[in-house]
């Protein structure tokens, strides 16, 4: 009887071993990727959990993302849409990189609309686009991730 019980408490000893670490396993992963400020949009920050995918060979048409301009490391990204935005595609985003010409201050010249430092709006990176100063060299990558907005 009693290697019954030494049997039933191992057993039971390794299953609460075994779900603890799944559990801890699981809020580990679930913090691992979210950011602090990650990218713009309309002004404001957004923030995002990253996740494991790459949906860049998926053949998916152009108006089934939203646009995530990429200015390497000048600044964070900026987002034409976000959560709550008409036309905004869930969090589905292709990747632009964008190039400087004159250099990004010269970019920040021409599109600081609202004289914040940083272009922080599509609208900006447009008004950069327009002036020259700033060149979308196309898509580098697609993916799908949350824009999370980041209150102060």
């Amino acid at each position: 009887m009693q290697n019954v019980r030494v049997r039933t408490l191992r057993v039971f000893g390794a299953a609460a071993a075994v779900t603890a670490a799944a559990v801890l396993g699981l809020a580990g992963q679930a913090s691992a990727g979210v950011s602090g400020p990650a990218f713009y949009a309309d002004g404001a920050l957004y923030r995002t959990v990253g996740t494991p995918t790459d949906l860049s060979r998926t053949g998916a048409p152009d108006h089934a993302w939203d646009i995530l301009y990429s200015f390497g490391d000048a600044q964070l990204k900026v987002a034409e849409a976000a959560p709550g935005d008409t036309g905004y595609n869930g969090g589905r985003w292709q990747i632009h990189e964008l190039a400087f010409p004159a250099g990004y201050a010269a970019a920040v010249t021409n599109g600081d609309l609202d004289g914040d430092g940083v272009l922080a709006s599509a609208t900006e990176v447009r008004a950069a686009m327009t002036a020259g100063s700033a060149v979308d060299t196309g898509v580098v990558k697609q993916f799908e991730c949350p824009a999370i907005p980041l209150h102060n």
